[in-house]
């Protein structure tokens, strides 16, 4: 599979995780920290994504040096049970991006349809874009280097205009300010972000030529455009009180370039959470057609945009930094301290690993209710990889093998 059709270069990871970057959800979320005003919010911004990034580009790392997807990796820590339970949860939490995604990027054009057209149909418009994600599934690995840096190259051109819009209203930075969002709460939600695609990102670094591209690359890619579409939304909401980008972009004038905006950043965004889940998916039945299970996913995804309403994605973010922060963390810490690098065919769990795990899981949620300053993410990652370093040794015969090797 890593041949020279398929590797991928730091410019490629850059476009890659740039387009990926470029989204209404991270646009909306940055529009939640508006309470905090411009300054705060900005800092919280930096903060949390020179965190969650950093983060991020270390699972990038890892399946740049192993060569093995994100999931089927977890293994090597977990065993085969281990990363089919993961799977089960990246899969549903991969269908539920792709739906929020989708039914985002379908109200915010038909926000845009009314004004201009007075067509007012989302149920029409998920399915357009849920087709052009699939489209874009079908075209496979080849098919998107090429694309991808053509549709990066006009979203980053058509969002210079969109910034031009927000930041020329020089209210933004004396607009007044509350307490409803802390800093603690304002940095989890930029952390979560990135971590969000950590489940995914060795989908991608495992074709890359060497490890350093995946790491400069996908940093740079993805730091400066999540930061950039937060800081959007941020500004956005300050000055007129929504961070829809579809209300942003009428307010502008843009017309039929705001579809288009729109458009081509869900489809370069959804289209890696469509693809991921299908890899994801042949973890567990592994004689399945990737692509084919990819384009599963999108139609899964898009007909669950159409009939589910999907609110209160903030809620939907914390549940998955709860499962993906401490399983990375027992991963990351395996494999770079422990130097446990390979696949092990017959162990079907650790259960000292898991353990660790649910730990983790459960200090998550106690962080959060504590509003932590640096957020929940950091300190339990911290805090499990610290305990799992401390119960390797004890736990380390905890573990279920295959019959044939029970001693």
């Amino acid at each position: 599979m890593n041949n020279s059709h398929t590797e991928l270069n730091s410019f490629h990871l850059l476009m890659l995780w740039f387009g990926a970057s470029i989204s209404i959800a991270e646009i909306l979320t940055g529009g939640i920290l508006a309470p905090m005003g411009f300054k705060s919010g900005f800092t919280a911004i930096i903060i949390g994504h020179l965190i969650g990034t950093s983060i991020l580009v270390l699972g990038g790392y890892i399946g740049a040096e192993s060569k093995l997807p994100s999931i089927l990796s977890t293994r090597i820590s977990f065993g085969l049970y281990g990363s089919y339970l993961f799977s089960i949860l990246n899969v549903l939490q991969l269908i539920g991006w792709t739906a929020v995604m989708i039914i985002s990027g379908a109200r915010s054009v038909n926000e845009i349809t009314k004004i201009i057209w007075s067509f007012d149909h989302i149920t029409l418009w998920s399915m357009v874009i849920g087709s052009f994600i699939c489209l874009w599934i079908f075209l496979g690995k080849n098919g998107f280097k090429k694309l991808n840096v053509i549709a990066v190259t006009l979203l980053f051109l058509l969002t210079i205009v969109l910034s031009t819009v927000v930041f020329k209203n020089h209210d933004l930075f004396t607009a007044s300010t509350t307490n409803s969002v802390s800093m603690g709460t304002a940095i989890e939600l930029n952390v979560i972000m990135p971590l969000s695609w950590l489940p995914l990102i060795a989908d991608y670094t495992r074709f890359s030529k060497k490890p350093s591209s995946a790491l400069s690359g996908s940093f740079i890619g993805y730091f400066i455009g999540s930061c950039w579409m937060y800081t959007i939304g941020l500004a956005g909401a300050i000055v007129s009180g929504n961070p829809d980008p579809g209300v942003i972009m009428l307010a502008a004038n843009l017309g039929f370039f705001a579809l288009g905006i729109i458009v081509l950043s869900t489809i370069t965004t959804t289209f890696m959470d469509a693809y991921s889940a299908g890899v994801t998916v042949l973890n567990i039945f592994t004689k399945l057609n990737e692509k084919k299970v990819a384009l599963t996913m999108g139609i899964i995804g898009m007909l669950l945009a159409i009939v589910i309403p999907i609110e209160q994605y903030e809620n939907f973010l914390y549940a998955m930094g709860s499962v993906f922060a401490p399983l990375f963390a027992v991963f990351i810490t395996d494999y770079l301290v422990y130097k446990n690098k390979k696949l092990n065919d017959n162990l079907l769990i650790n259960w000292g690993s898991f353990i660790v795990w649910a730990i983790g899981v459960f200090l998550y949620y106690q962080f959060i209710k504590i509003d932590f300053i640096l957020g929940a993410t950091v300190p339990v990652m911290i805090i499990t990889s610290i305990l799992f370093i401390l119960t390797r040794g004890v736990c380390k015969s905890w573990k279920s093998m295959k019959k044939s090797q029970i001693a």
